[in-house]
């Protein structure tokens, strides 16, 4: 027996649950985290765009996928910005890591993001 009762959960139990968690997790994140909803403004403006600009399924879901990439590492950055928060407000040296690193995450993938859709537009319109 699990000390967790939302442990015990199986079958459509748990992905019901499951999902409606992550509903959650979407809905905070949208309504509180404004990168989070630039970024999903982004990626639903470009998203059209990769059908265009990919000449193959391949390409196509290098583009998207990494719009997705930098939503999921802006989600984790602000799960791990609210739980160093939750521990304390104080200013510390190991929060600031935490914090910066998480941060640094996001920008890596925002830079991998723009250099897959910089080179797919440049091998669409000079190559």
């Amino acid at each position: 027996m699990s000390p967790n009762p939302h442990k015990g959960r199986t079958g459509i139990d748990r992905v019901l649950h499951a999902t409606g968690y992550s509903m959650a997790g979407l809905k905070v994140a949208y309504q509180g985290e404004s990168a989070f909803r630039q970024e999903v403004w982004l990626a639903l403006i470009a998203s059209p765009a990769a059908f265009w600009l990919g000449r193959s399924w391949v390409e196509v879901a290098l583009l998207l996928g990494s719009l997705m990439i930098v939503l999921i590492v802006e989600l984790l950055n602000s799960g791990i910005e609210a739980a160093i928060d939750r521990v304390s407000l104080d200013l510390h040296e190991l929060s600031k890591r935490a914090k910066d690193l998480a941060s640094a995450a996001v920008f890596l993938s925002l830079l991998l993001c723009a250099g897959i859709w910089g080179a797919a537009l440049w091998h669409r319109l000079l190559g």
